[in-house]
């Protein structure tokens, strides 16, 4: 049964169906969604007490309560200054440590980090040996992402691709999926190194958004395409915790990173995380070494 359903999967047309729902997600014209936006918040039993706004007439659209911000004191984050906090609320999919240049996506399925990133060799090669967390969001889940660590935005890479499902059973199921899906990759400099920030797209996750940038998933992109932000008047740096893009549903985040992360060890693919919670932490920076006289 699972392979039929993965074939049929396959044959959908992906990217019309997600514009279908980009569409009418962003509708206010039907008072049948209303209905809908009520079951979705019992069906998923959506805790509207910690949203900014508690009341769904806040809310005029579907991807507006999708997208509901936060009260400030629901997600605290992690201050220790080497600590790895989820960028998200959701569950983790894979974690560990990247083998050469060789991500596990779930069991007997990996992928290699130069078809993650859009085929650019040189953006792969600093991540070669480093860390890496999957996180995928529920369509219950708070959907905007989050820093993981402080960075200053060096550019950002839109690899156009599939919208396949990223739920549990068709990435234990589809080769090379994240790989293979349309993606937005976020590259940061930090004091640990770079730090990528990868968005993935699935099927009726028609749009994702970065705050400095607005929507950036282009209808019909052909093309790898890539904005550099380190030169201009304006450098975008962001601090651990603050909010850096957001999903119109459900999907999936990996973030990677150059240096080794000492990954929390209750932290294993299904474990629950929130949006602050320290996930790993890098291991202390050793101290200059004095010279001249004391």
């Amino acid at each position: 049964m699972i392979k039929l359903k993965l074939f049929l999967v396959t044959l959908l047309p992906h990217h019309f169906l997600s514009r279908i729902m980009f569409l009418l997600t962003r509708s206010s014209r039907f008072p049948f969604l209303k209905r809908i936006m009520r079951h979705y918040i019992k069906k998923y039993d959506i805790n509207m007490n910690e949203a900014q706004y508690s009341d769904l007439d806040a809310y005029p659209t579907m991807n507006a309560l999708f997208t509901r911000a936060l009260k400030p004191e629901a997600r605290p984050v992690d201050k220790h200054p080497e600590s790895v906090c989820s960028p998200v609320d959701g569950t983790v999919s894979e974690i560990g440590k990247i083998d050469q240049n060789r991500l596990f996506q779930a069991k007997n399925h990996s992928f290699v980090l130069q078809a993650l990133m859009g085929g650019l060799e040189n953006r792969a090669r600093p991540f070669y040996n480093g860390s890496f967390a999957t996180v995928y969001l529920s369509p219950k889940d708070y959907h905007r992402v989050h820093m993981p660590y402080e960075g200053k935005l060096r550019e950002m890479i839109h690899v156009p691709g599939r919208l396949f499902s990223v739920a549990p059973d068709y990435v234990n199921n589809i080769p090379r999926l994240f790989a293979r899906n349309e993606r937005v990759i976020s590259i940061f400099d930090t004091d640990r190194g770079p730090m990528a920030v990868i968005l993935v797209g699935a099927i009726f996750v028609s749009s994702i958004e970065t705050v400095w940038a607005g929507t950036i998933v282009p209808p019909r992109a052909r093309r790898v395409t890539v904005v550099d932000y380190t030169h201009g008047p304006h450098h975008i740096t962001l601090a651990k915790g603050e909010e850096m893009g957001r999903f119109n549903m459900g999907s999936t985040v990996i973030v990677l990173f150059a240096d080794r992360v000492q990954w929390e060890a209750p932290l294993t693919r299904e474990t629950r995380v929130v949006l602050g919670r320290k996930m790993g932490r890098f291991a202390a920076q050793a101290a200059p070494t004095k010279t001249g006289n004391a």
